[in-house]
């Protein structure tokens, strides 16, 4: 249980600062932030206050999929918000491209891992990740489909509101879904077996 809850927090707070990597890359958000960045701008609003908003309305989604939030849902809309506004008080302005590529680059591979760590503690998926889990076992369609689909439904949207979009964006919707497909396999918590002991003979 310790490992799983380690797990948990750490893959959360790794999120958040995937989160903080797009914005200071500045080469474009990835979908989800393209939305909240828009949504900042219009309603004047930092961003880790409108991360956990956004997790909370995306819950209702979760009604038609007959999903149940657990420990790791509730996380989720709480410390990947907080997380994110930590992070961006420490990672500072960057000019050169070259780094802020590095950065972009970085931020992709750690968001997945990020979401294979929470996902695969076993304490249910966030809410933006619920959507995508839920998807699959309803339709049965692979998780690299349903992620990029809801990553480039989002993006549109976050787009019209007035997000950031550029190379990152598009990066991260073509890339996401395939890296975690990969990733989620290497934390996925598998429950214990016990062992079949000989019989002793009398």
């Amino acid at each position: 249980m310790l490992r799983r809850l380690l797990q948990l927090y750490v893959g959360l707070s790794l999120y958040g600062l995937s989160t903080a990597m797009f914005i200071r890359s500045n080469l474009g958000a990835d979908p989800w932030n393209v939305f909240h960045i828009g949504v900042a701008k219009l309603l004047e609003m930092d961003i880790g206050t409108v991360i956990i908003l956004t997790g909370v309305l995306v819950l209702l989604l979760w009604i038609p999929l007959r999903l149940r939030p657990g420990l790791g849902t509730i996380s989720n809309v709480i410390v990947i918000g907080l997380a994110a506004d930590v992070a961006l008080t420490f990672i500072p302005v960057i000019d050169s491209l070259v780094a802020r590529s590095l950065l972009l680059i970085s931020a992709v591979i750690v968001n997945a891992l990020a979401t294979g760590m929470y996902i695969g503690a076993g304490f249910g998926a966030g809410p933006r990740d619920g959507l995508m889990t839920g998807i699959n076992a309803r339709t049965g369609w692979s998780v690299r489909s349903v992620r990029t689909a809801i990553e480039v439904s989002v993006l549109l949207l976050g787009w019209v509101l007035g997000g950031t979009f550029g190379v990152g964006t598009v990066l991260y919707a073509l890339s996401i879904g395939p890296l975690i497909q990969i990733c989620l396999p290497w934390f996925r918590q598998k429950p214990r077996t016990l062992v079949p002991q000989p019989e002793r003979v009398v």
